[in-house]
């Protein structure tokens, strides 16, 4: 009798594949899984069935591949080139909210060239993770009429490739950043004039990361606040904005709509998975992390917000 096939893919993520070496003041891990595309895909598959789209080198060993089928996503879209896997490694302060970078080493992730599987094509949503705006917009060419396109980016990508960023921009349903890479694109002091100012460059949406404060979903005709769910400890913060992004859009593409009362049960959703990412190095919380569990923080969370 023949295996069933997997469910489809829903929703399809762009991003960086790594491995990193990070020291917290609690304690030092090298070569552990890292990307954004390893951690938005990990959040994701709580909720729905994520494509990767990605690139490693032919030292990314079989217990880096065990961990991703764990989470149970498509690999179809992760490509594998002869060379070293993109490498980085940072120390973070006391604060935990600091970090310093040692060393970056791209690797075979330099000459990355997205292509999606036939597959992922016909996907309805889409991720965009922090990548060149140039790759963005490859992968944007590849997609047949997506239902909602999330884009991040990066100072770098302000600085030295604005014209395709707004290319990128034009083109999506929302637009992710953290303050100062609001202010810096907008040249806008106040977060309202900058969200302001961004969706009239053509997106629906600008979502901006506040870090532990949270973050701020702005639309045309409405602002909404989300804060960051209560910890007692941070392990490592790696990878904290992506997950966030992973379990939002994950839970996006498991419900199908798209409003606002959506938009703002994602961010919930994204916070609360962020959360637990940050519990542990890498993606270890999540591997461990059961539904029963996310249930229960989703719940506690709720009743935190409730006025």
């Amino acid at each position: 009798m023949p295996s069933p096939r997997p469910a489809p893919v829903q929703l399809v993520i762009v991003g960086s594949v790594g491995l990193d070496t990070i020291e917290t003041p609690a304690a030092k891990r090298t070569d552990v899984l890292g990307g954004s595309a390893s951690y938005a895909c990990a959040a994701a598959s709580f909720f729905t069935r994520a494509g990767m789209v990605g690139v490693v080198g032919t030292d990314f060993g079989e217990d880096y591949f065990g961990i991703y089928r764990g989470f149970g996503f498509d690999l179809e879209g992760l490509q594998i080139r002869e060379g070293r896997t993109f490498r980085w490694s940072g120390v973070y302060e006391a604060n935990m909210d600091n970090r310093r970078t040692l060393s970056t080493e791209l690797n075979v992730f330099a000459e990355f060239m997205p292509e999606l599987p036939r597959h992922y094509r016909s996907a309805p949503f889409l991720f965009l993770a922090n990548i060149a705006p140039a790759l963005q917009l490859r992968v944007l060419d590849q997609l047949r009429r997506p239902r909602f396109v999330a884009a991040d980016t990066m100072d770098l990508w302000i600085n030295v490739a604005l014209a395709d960023l707004k290319k990128v921009i034009r083109r999506i349903d929302l637009l992710t950043l953290n303050e100062s890479e609001a202010r810096h694109l907008t040249g806008e002091r106040a977060l309202i004039k900058a969200a302001r100012k961004l969706l009239g460059w053509g997106p629906k949406h600008i979502l901006i990361k506040k870090g532990e404060h949270g973050a701020v979903l702005f639309s045309r005709r409405s602002t909404f606040l989300m804060p960051a769910y209560p910890l007692e400890e941070v392990h490592d913060p790696t990878g904290a904005g992506d997950t966030f992004a992973g379990g939002f859009m994950g839970h996006l593409a498991a419900g199908g709509q798209v409003n606002e009362t959506a938009l703002r049960r994602a961010m919930l959703v994204g916070s609360v998975v962020a959360s637990f990412n940050v519990e542990a190095f890498s993606l270890d919380r999540l591997r461990k992390l059961k539904p029963r569990e996310l249930a229960r923080r989703v719940k506690e969370f709720k009743a935190m917000l409730r006025v």
